[in-house]
């Protein structure tokens, strides 16, 4: 279990798709500026914004600043503490090889239709001239 699922005073969060910056701020406890400002420091927090600027937060966008709360306000970590800790848990870096690039011949089997098409660009071209 993690951290934040043993605290008893975690709050709620509400079945909702978006909440609101205020929403937000009541629920956790902390001003809007403080909220802002984690944006600023963790990159992984981007909520969304409405067609009038507003700031859309999802429910992981949530859970995420009830994670940062936890690490900043009960661990005592420094945001740049609470920032490495959350990318080392974060599902990226766990135990997730890289990705190959793809060559070209993944993207283009052998049965590529491009040589014959260019080829008769090719001819047509000819015939232009």
């Amino acid at each position: 279990m993690t951290d934040a699922a043993l605290q008893p005073e975690t709050p709620e969060i509400p079945d909702k798709l978006y909440f609101r910056i205020g929403e937000v701020s009541a629920l956790l406890g902390v001003e809007t500026y403080v909220l802002r400002y984690w944006e600023t420091e963790f990159p992984s927090l981007a909520p969304k914004k409405s067609g009038t600027g507003h700031r859309l937060y999802r429910r992981k966008d949530v859970e995420l600043l009830l994670r940062i709360k936890h690490l900043l306000y009960e661990k005592r970590f420094t945001i740049e503490g609470a920032r490495q800790s959350l990318q080392s848990e974060s599902p990226k870096s766990r135990g997730t090889r890289p990705r190959t690039p793809r060559t070209q011949s993944d993207l283009f089997p052998d049965n590529d239709p491009l040589p014959e098409i260019r080829k008769q660009l090719v001819e047509i071209l000819q015939m232009l001239k």
